[in-house]
């Protein structure tokens, strides 16, 4: 079960609640370049969200230029607030996602373990639209469960659960009986849709973009132990309509839990370096208390 959550509503709880009430009043692609534009000039500006951003390009890509970080910093919060505003517009993402083509090297891979009933881990990470790939894969068919963490903002929370459960079942939620659940359904050969990019106490440091970081192998261990197809993926912004690509890469062969986990990082981290201004970048998965942190995969 959930953690009881904090019932005092604050000043910015209040505020949310508002802007997104406004911002769902709106059709649903001005709703979403209003939120991109309050989300880089307001938010952008007004909190510390584009000197974490800023800081954290420092940390994993010190050779680029001032100019060019300086550019992701300030594009990192509209892209945040687009993919916010997109998945609490569950139908409308729903809608434009079913007509989106699957693309790359790992399809085949992906179409034969739903052929043979074999269950799958689709991994991705906070970039682009999370949510955009996992919906082109239901409108086509694909079993795809999702599991996910609920949000801090208790003024968001209620409306991200209901989007992300309305948009597509099953959804498990990142406590005891959502892991029970999850397991079952990939006994029974679900495909499971995780997120790999967010830092977590039993984290080791495997390599990210050239540098240690805190990364749970729990994700790769359940593909050996449940034999599911790891195959990383990614729903990538595009400035052309329709707004997304799909892209599927090569499946993880079974190995060994690290290898396993570097090889998604490395897929991950390929896509963070050609479109860093679309992921959130901020996760905090540096902490040096952690004791493996030092340690070389």
């Amino acid at each position: 079960m959930r953690q009881t959550p904090n019932q005092t509503t604050t000043l910015r709880d209040r505020i949310t609640l508002i802007a997104v009430a406004g911002l769902m009043r709106l059709p649903f692609r001005p709703r979403v370049r209003l939120a991109g534009w309050l989300g880089r000039v307001v938010i952008g500006r007004l909190g510390p969200l584009r000197r974490r951003v800023l800081a954290s390009v420092h940390h994993f890509l010190p050779e680029l230029p001032q100019a060019d970080a300086r550019r992701i910093a300030r594009e990192v919060p509209g892209n945040l607030a687009r993919m916010i505003t997109e998945i609490l517009s569950a139908d409308e993402l729903a809608a434009l996602a079913a007509g989106l083509p699957l693309d790359g090297p790992g399809v085949t891979a992906l179409q034969k373990a739903r052929e043979t009933g074999r269950a799958a881990i689709l991994v991705s990470g906070h970039f682009g639209n999370y949510d955009a790939w996992r919906l082109a894969l239901i409108a086509q068919g694909y079993n795809v469960g999702g599991y996910f963490k609920e949000l801090g903002n208790d003024a968001l929370n209620a409306h991200y659960v209901r989007a992300v459960s309305a948009s597509g079942q099953p959804m498990f939620p990142s406590t005891g009986d959502g892991r029970k659940s999850l397991v079952r359904f990939l006994r029974a050969g679900g495909m499971l849709g995780i997120l790999i990019d967010l830092d977590r106490p039993n984290g080791v440091a495997v390599d990210f973009l050239g540098q240690p970081t805190r990364t749970v192998l729990s994700i790769a261990e359940m593909a050996l132990k449940y034999d599911a197809a790891l195959i990383p993926i990614y729903g990538i912004r595009t400035s052309s309509s329709p707004g997304f690509r799909i892209w599927i890469d090569d499946a993880i062969p079974a190995s060994d839990p690290l290898t396993m986990t570097q090889a998604l990082n490395d897929s991950f981290g390929t896509q963070v370096r050609r479109h860093p201004e679309q992921w959130v970048w901020w996760h905090n998965r540096r902490k040096k208390s952690h004791p493996d942190y030092d340690a070389q995969p």
